[in-house]
Order: C-alpha cells, then structure tokens, then sequence
C-alpha cells in the first residue's frame, strides 16, 4: 500500500505543480488584478493539492500521526496569510504573495522529510515573518519620507555588517552571524533591505558623476567589508545588484561595462587570496578528483540529482542527508532527488515567474525611488536563486547561499518575506499612480467637452 502511495503520489505532485506554474506565466497575459481573480484561485487550490500529495507520501512512508497535526497548522497559517492578504491589500499583487507561499510551502516540505526538528523551527520563523510582514505594506504605501535617509541607510549598513567582521562568530571559516541573547542571526541579510533603501535614495535624482562616484564608494566598502568577512556569497549579490541599480538609474552601458569589467578584475583577485575560493573552484572543474574531501558536496549533489530522474524516488525514498548542510546550500538538490527534476525546474520557473512580475510591477511605476527598490528586490531575489541552483547543479562554483523561501535559514526567510512585502508595498503605489492617472485623464476630457459646450 505505502508503494503505491507513493508511486501514485510523485505523479500527482507534479502535476498539481505545473497546473500552478502554467497558471503563474499565464496572469501575465492580463494587466489588471480583476482579470486574474479565477487564476490565483486556481493556483490557490495547485498550493494546497500539492501540499496535500506530499503530507500524504510523508505519512504513508512514516505512519506517524504528529505530520497530520503538522500539515493542519500549516494549512491554517498559510490559507489565512492568503485570505488575510487578498482582504486587507486589495490593490496588492496576488501572484507575489501566492508564488511567496508556495516556494515556503516546498521549503517545509522537504525540510520535514530532512528533520522534523528544524521544519518546526521554520514553521514557528514563517508565522512570526508573516505577522511582521502584513505591516509593511501599509507603511511602505503611507510613509513618504524614506527618500530622506539615504547617510542613515549607508551608515546603518556600514556598521551591522563591520561588527559582524570584527566580533562575529567565524563559521566555516566566513564570519557571517553574531549572536545576541542566544539568537544568532546573519546582519549582511538585513543589510541587503538597508542597501537596497541606499542605493534607491542615493541614485533616484542622482545626475552628476560625481553623486555616482559617491555612491559607487559606499557601495564598494560594504561590498569590501563583506569580502573580508569571506562572505563571497552576499558580496557578490550586493555587487550585481549594485551593477543592476546603477544601469536602470542612468541608463547608461558604460557604468556596467566598467563596472563589469572591474568585477572581474576583483575575482581574480579574489582567487588568488583567498584559499577556500580556490578549492570551490577546484571543486566546481572536476569534484570527482577528490570526491572524499574538497569535491565531496558537490559530488553528492550531482548524484542526488542524477538518481532523481524525472518523477523523483519519492520523499524517503532517496538519501540527501549524505549532502553536508543540504537544508541550505543544496535543498535543490535534495528536491531533485525526492521529489524529480521536473519538480525541481518547475520550482524554478515559480522564481522566474515571481523576478518577472516584479520587473514588470517596476517598469509601470512613475516613481523613480520605488522603481529601484522593487527592481533590486527582483535582481536580489533571482541572483540569489540562481547562485543556489547554479552551485548545486555544477552549472558555477558554490557560493554558500540559500535558496530563496525555500531553504532553512531563519534569518533568510525573514529577510525575504519582508523583501516580498515591500514590493507588495511599491504594487499598492503603482496602483494609486495609475487611478490617479485615470483620474486626471478624466478631468481633462470633461474640461475639454464643457470647453466645447460652451
């Protein structure tokens, strides 16, 4: 019986993903949210139809009751954040939220099959970020003055992430977390909103070199500070979304060449001073030439994936615990691996779908300042992705990141969600710009026709 459950089931989670995947690209063919109502509907019920199929794999494979209780708070805590977000945000974007809940949901998914102790975690971390979260927006929409703080946000960064460098707890040899009170979180996540704030307040009316060449100095010490840390993996999201920001505000292909071109000039440097660079590289041209030591997670990644062909050997059925840190770095892989590569490429266009929309929300904005935030937030959020996904797949050399919503990582995930809710914020003002729009075109046209009347 538990065979075919879980046989029956592989094919069912797939299927209920990829309904909710077609259904994500296909509110782009729409332009209002109105339009798109039996669409995130339809997606709402792939979300739980797929939750659901695996609950079931999970129970039938481990007969033990407490991943019923589980599965039921999830239910309630995730629906609610979907029902509570659609009444209360009307004029948010109901393809971020529901692209938000779905990569969560996959995360808790496989993180229980890994270890039920740190799903729990996660869990009781999602519900908090969720209860911060639904703040955001409003503040975001109702505070007019975040344009003002651009030295509080360069000095704010400056400093969370230069403590960090100097009294930080050294893991795996990259000083990336500090611990208060027994919480230890990762500041350089935080800083990437702070950043984001900087870089938008410092470049919406920048027009001379020199506020450029100013901007490019903070930027490049929080990215230095960060290197020397040996948090390659945040310096060089940091980096690109500098790159992206500076190109979209001046539109001008010559800061990113130069600035392409000096970040080239930086790896290199990079490998030759820093030894872990090199043996992630070493790693990355041929893992298999010491699969017992420097190539031995990347090795165990591609054998994951490998043995998961199309449909997976569903969850139980392989063993991703032989990936050291796979809740996190390689979480891609060990979905891969359980629940198949479709599944896996699927989940990754979710994150395409979600960049794209944000992309899209940016474009129509008026706004120059919000324009850059949500547009760094989709750059952040895609690089992060496709660092992740990239270095577990052998497709560049590992990073040391964790896959957005999806892996374990409190810090991450608050992080994201709050990222996800100020974009939902800068959709509302978007929104308000285009009824106001609406508006003025009105009152022209009725100025005009009493005009003619008269």
């Amino acid at each position: 019986m538990e065979l075919y459950v879980t046989e029956i089931s592989k094919y069912v989670i797939t299927l209920f993903l990829l309904v909710y995947t077609i259904e994500g690209f296909l509110t782009f063919r729409y332009k209002s949210e109105g339009k798109r109502k039996w669409l995130y509907i339809g997606q709402v019920i792939s979300m739980f139809s797929v939750q659901f199929a695996c609950f079931i794999q999970i129970i039938a494979r481990t007969g033990k009751v407490r991943y019923a209780f589980f599965f039921a708070f999830q239910i309630v805590i995730f629906l609610s954040a979907i029902l509570l977000f659609y009444a209360i945000y009307p004029d948010g974007n109901r393809l971020l939220i529901n692209n938000c809940c779905m990569l969560l949901m996959i995360g808790l998914i496989i993180i229980t099959r890994l270890s039920y102790d740190k799903a729990i975690k996660q869990f009781f971390i999602i519900s908090a970020s969720f209860l911060i979260g639904f703040f955001i927006p409003e503040l975001i929409f109702r505070l007019n003055i975040l344009k003002k703080f651009k030295w509080v946000y360069a000095c704010a960064g400056i400093l969370l992430i230069g403590i960090v460098l100097i009294l930080g707890a050294a893991t795996n040899g990259s000083k990336i977390s500090y611990t208060i009170a027994g919480i230890t979180f990762q500041p350089s996540e935080f800083v990437k909103i702070i950043f984001l704030f900087f870089m938008a307040s410092a470049l919406y009316k920048a027009e001379s070199f020199l506020e450029i060449l100013m901007c490019s100095f903070i930027a490049a010490v929080h990215v230095i500070i960060l290197v020397l840390s040996k948090d390659l993996g945040s310096a060089l999201i940091f980096f690109v979304v500098y790159l992206a920001l500076i190109f979209i505000a001046t539109e001008n292909p010559g800061y990113l060449i130069a600035g392409l071109a000096f970040g080239a000039i930086a790896s290199m440097v990079s490998y030759r001073l820093f030894s872990h660079i090199q043996v992630r590289v070493q790693a990355f041209l041929d893992p298999f030439s010491d699969i017992e030591a420097t190539g031995y997670q990347l090795s165990q990644s591609l054998f994951g994936i490998s043995s998961g062909c199309w449909f997976g050997l569903g969850l139980y059925g392989g063993s991703p615990q032989s990936i050291p840190y796979v809740e996190q770095d390689f979480i891609f892989s060990a979905i891969a691996e359980e629940l198949g590569v479709i599944f896996a490429v699927l989940m990754t266009l979710i994150c395409v779908s979600t960049f794209i929309m944000l992309m899209l929300e940016g474009y129509y904005l008026r706004d120059k300042f919000y324009r850059l935030i949500i547009t760094g937030i989709a750059v952040a959020f895609i690089f992060q992705a496709f660092l992740t996904i990239g270095g577990g797949a052998k497709f560049i050399p590992l990073t040391g990141v964790t896959l957005p919503l999806v892996s374990y990582g409190g810090t991450s995930v608050l992080t994201t969600i709050v990222m996800i809710m100020i974009a939902e914020g800068i959709c509302m003002i978007r929104t308000d710009e285009r009824q106001k729009a609406i508006e003025r075109k009105r009152r022209k046209m009725e100025a005009k026709r009493n005009a003619g009347e008269r």
